[in-house]
């Protein structure tokens, strides 16, 4: 389904045979300001990533249409932190840099130059990505701090076997703050293969996975069937809420995306090479195809009579460049103030959301007691805070979200 075109709804993809410049077995890819494309790590073959010949810790750049650079640069922080330097957590800040973070360690790096701008003490516990991936969510942004950014990584484990344990602990930095540190946090419970999910209200779900084990073909056990949900707006230690249980395990290969209206399928699930459909001794936990659709708080009892309607946009072609576009929609009698959020679900893939990413913008024009609305909506200032490509606009009223709005960001 096209954000911008519905004449290309349902069509196969487009395969112009773009290569990159070399192999890349479970690589990280992040869009950058200008439309180009930063791909990392990688293996050359998926094979053991502890003999170091498997192993490709570099990148390379992709043009705006996908063709890459042609050369595969060395990362240093990729390559000191093998064997666990694949699927790497990258977010694009505010300033134009990179947030890297891989293993327990982290950085930010210029592209531009190729160059680390500054590294961050590592983060206390496990290992944090492949094959311990805990979850990794660039918390919303808005001016309302200049678009600071704040980034959050929980979970993980200690080594690649199903007998490996999982961390329960989260840590937290502001990487552009002038000292810059982790705080720590813990989920209710440690857990790998964790999904961090913004939802349309600008919390994150934490959900799927497992409590014991790691990442790869029959290394997974105890699933855990909560969501957890996060406030970062909350005072530290009173930031974590339980939600729904499913009965369904979630484990390798499984997904959750937020949806237009709110909601966010959950799937997948798949610890063997081949499809087990029935549970054995051996093989207890089946290839999952069913869906869920989970529903979150903000759209549970009352609310759900709560929803703001008749979403209206000016354009569905927006520019990140502070220039303006009017909402217009109803409202619920009495409803107190309303927020509308740029919102990028990412590409998603083993637990990484990469390019995952939410702007609350900017509005003028609220008239309380009316419950039809017309809001005047400023973009953010440049593509490090909102990269091109295709987002939802959700207008969110006293925490409820409408069914959100397809647009394409330039």
């Amino acid at each position: 389904r096209s954000s911008s075109d519905a004449s290309l709804n349902g069509q196969d993809w487009s395969e112009p045979g773009n290569k990159l410049a070399s192999a890349r077995w479970y690589p990280s890819a992040q869009t950058m300001a200008d439309g180009t494309i930063f791909v990392a790590s990688g293996s050359l073959n998926g094979l053991d990533p502890t003999v170091l010949k498997n192993n490709n810790p570099t990148y390379e750049i992709l043009n705006a249409q996908g063709v890459s650079s042609g050369v595969s640069v060395p990362m240093e922080i990729l390559v000191k932190n093998q064997p666990y330097y694949m699927y790497p957590f990258m977010h694009l800040l505010s300033d134009g840099s990179l947030f890297v973070f891989v293993s327990k360690s982290s950085e930010l790096f210029n592209v531009a130059t190729n160059t680390t701008l500054r590294t961050f003490a590592d983060l206390p516990g496990d290992y944090r990505t492949y094959p311990n991936t805990g979850g990794s969510v660039l918390l919303p942004l808005s001016s309302a701090n200049n678009w600071s950014p704040d980034v959050v990584v929980c979970g993980g484990g200690a080594y690649q076997d199903v007998t490996s344990p999982t961390d329960p602990s989260c840590g937290r930095i502001q990487p552009l703050a002038t000292n810059a540190a982790w705080e720590m946090d813990s989920m209710p419970e440690g857990r790998v293969m964790v999904e961090g999910t913004l939802l349309a209200d600008g919390t994150v779900i934490f959900l799927n996975g497992g409590n014991r084990g790691a990442q790869g073909f029959g290394l997974a056990r105890n699933p855990t069937f909560e969501a957890l949900i996060y406030d970062a707006t909350k005072p530290l230690g009173q930031r974590w809420s339980t939600g729904a249980s499913t009965n369904i395990a979630r484990l390798y290969h499984s997904v959750a995306l937020l949806l237009l209206d709110g909601t966010l399928m959950v799937t997948g699930s798949n610890l063997v090479a081949q499809p087990v459909l029935q549970p054995t001794a051996d093989e207890p936990y089946v290839t999952d195809f069913r869906v869920e659709i989970y529903t979150p708080p903000y759209l549970q009892g009352a609310n759900a009579k709560k929803r703001p309607a008749a979403v209206a946009l000016s354009s569905k072609a927006l520019k990140a460049n502070g220039s303006t576009f009017t909402v217009s929609f109803t409202v619920p009698a009495g409803a107190q103030a309303a927020k509308v959020s740029l919102y990028h679900g990412g590409f998603v893939t083993h637990s990484v959301h990469m390019g995952h990413r939410m702007a609350f913008l900017d509005t003028a024009g609220w008239n309380a007691g009316n419950t039809s609305q017309t809001l005047t909506v400023t973009m953010p200032p440049n593509g490090n805070v909102a990269p091109p490509g295709p987002y939802v606009v959700y207008v969110v009223v006293d925490g409820v979200p409408a069914v959100g709005q397809f647009v394409q960001v330039s």
